[in-house]
């Protein structure tokens, strides 16, 4: 019986049946469910000395395999390679690129590890699924062991243009590494353009075959676009159960009516959190019929403490805040609110239902999941407007939101003040067509038109064709 194997940079913990927070999780997850299969991944835990053999857990028909990573090893190639040479070069944002070569070698060194450690788990029919840019390589790995299993791989963040790429010095190793797979997944169309223009160049030699597939270095495979979705209908429960949280309760009661613009975004500067205070002041400046009237609430948990780019960020994001508050701020109202900290998700989706505006514009996004529960959250006989960056993967499917550039600092605010002002049948319009879009690519059809792509691998693998 084919099993699925799932291999991500952490395996998200065990639930006992509970849904899992989001995204990636929620994907895997359920594709697991239905197929049974494993889970494996780093386990969160590092240690000074080497890894030890996985640490196997039983859920129901899901097998969680998770392994230490040593101390040192992790943060070359996590914090080292994986976020700050790929992550900004995914990105586009290259004053933030640093390249060592001690990091991409400890890069190379964890995804042989993974390989390693993952083969004697292994059986003859198993397909295998590799989740984003920390694993590139982890198929070339699997197939020095041995593994001629299918082996697909989905990448969670955009895939550059091949001048942007050039940039990094191990380029043609990585874009090499990513034909080892049976099928390559991404976002959005223009993500699979830039990977067609890269494995055609001259010094990859990659030729394409026609039906959106690649021949290099002897083996043939297939590249494709995989739209990653969410649970439409979980959304809206969640935003609309009858017993509101505290932190919801409180968040209403404190708005006294106001219009409220909400964003909830890592602590991340791909997500244009700065750019983003200076359009909500300059919305306040353009048009201050919004002053007292409307409040923007920022929801930015902190990410990778320690490392000096996103503490940075932090300090900026509370010196604009402090100074667009002590500008505008009245004696009963203030008109940005960040906050530092996480909320639960149930808590967050009826933040979205309570919001007149959701406020998502990263400068590169691979997705953007937060502008989708937005929108599935809203009520659709009074919905809020979504205003989207257009450099976030999810404006190709999601074009009924109020689209604007986050660089436009002025054009942003000018789209706040469309969104804040527009007419209620133009707004169930916009919210309908979106609904139905992320109803046709949610998270079920996501996982499973690229399971049914690796499994007709597997066919054609067993048939020799």
């Amino acid at each position: 019986m084919t099993r699925l194997v799932a291999v991500s940079n952490r395996v998200a913990q065990p639930t006992g049946g509970k849904k899992s927070a989001g995204g990636l999780a929620v994907g895997v997850l359920s594709a697991l469910q239905e197929h049974g299969g494993v889970w494996f991944g780093w386990n969160g835990k590092t240690i000074n000395g080497e890894p030890g053999d996985p640490h196997i857990e039983q859920v129901g028909n899901i097998t969680y395999a998770t392994i230490e990573l040593n101390k040192a090893s992790f943060e070359k190639y996590y914090n080292g390679f994986s976020n700050t040479s790929l992550w900004p070069i995914c990105h586009y944002l290259l004053g933030y690129f640093r390249f060592d070569r001690s990091e991409y070698d400890e890069y190379r060194h964890i995804n042989a590890l993974f390989a390693r450690k993952l083969r004697p788990l292994l059986k003859p029919d198993d397909i295998i699924w590799v989740h984003d840019f920390h694993l590139i390589p982890l198929a070339s790995e699997l197939r020095r062991t041995g593994v001629n299993n299918p082996i697909g791989f989905f990448l969670h963040v955009p895939f550059p243009d091949i001048e942007v790429l050039r940039v990094l010095p191990v380029y043609t190793q990585l874009l090499r590494s990513l034909c080892a797979y049976d099928v390559v997944g991404f976002h959005t169309p223009r993500d699979l353009a830039s990977f067609n223009e890269a494995i055609n160049q001259d010094e990859i030699g990659g030729v394409m075959l026609g039906d959106r597939r690649h021949k290099l270095l002897g083996r043939s495979f297939r590249a494709d676009v995989f739209p990653i979705g969410i649970d439409v209908d979980d959304c809206f429960t969640l935003a609309t159960t009858a017993r509101q949280s505290d932190n919801t309760k409180r968040m209403i009661h404190h708005l006294h009516d106001r219009d409220l613009i909400i964003g909830v975004d890592r602590l991340d500067y791909s997500k244009g959190l700065e750019e983003r205070f200076r359009a909500v002041e300059r919305l306040f400046q353009h048009y201050p019929e919004n002053r007292s009237q409307v409040s923007y609430i920022q929801i930015a948990p902190k990410t990778r403490t320690g490392v000096r780019a996103y503490d940075d960020i932090r300090h900026a994001l509370e010196q604009a805040a402090g100074e667009i508050n002590g500008e505008f701020a009245d004696i009963d109202w203030v008109p940005i609110r960040y906050l530092n900290r996480a909320f639960d998700r149930p808590t967050l989706m009826e933040f979205f239902h309570a919001a007149n505006v959701g406020l998502v514009t990263p400068i590169r996004d691979g997705m953007n999941l937060v502008a989708k529960e937005f929108v599935a959250s809203q009520d659709p006989e009074d919905p809020g407007v979504l205003v989207l960056s257009l450099m976030a993967g999810a404006a190709h499917e999601l074009t009924d939101a109020v689209l604007v550039n986050p660089y436009d600092i002025d054009g942003v605010a000018d789209g706040l003040q469309k969104a804040l002002t527009m007419p209620l049948g133009e707004r169930k319009e916009r919210h309908a067509g979106m609904i139905k879009v992320l109803k046709q690519n949610d998270i079920t059809a996501w996982r499973t038109r690229f399971v049914d792509a690796l499994m007709q691998a597997h066919e054609e693998m067993k048939s020799g064709t």
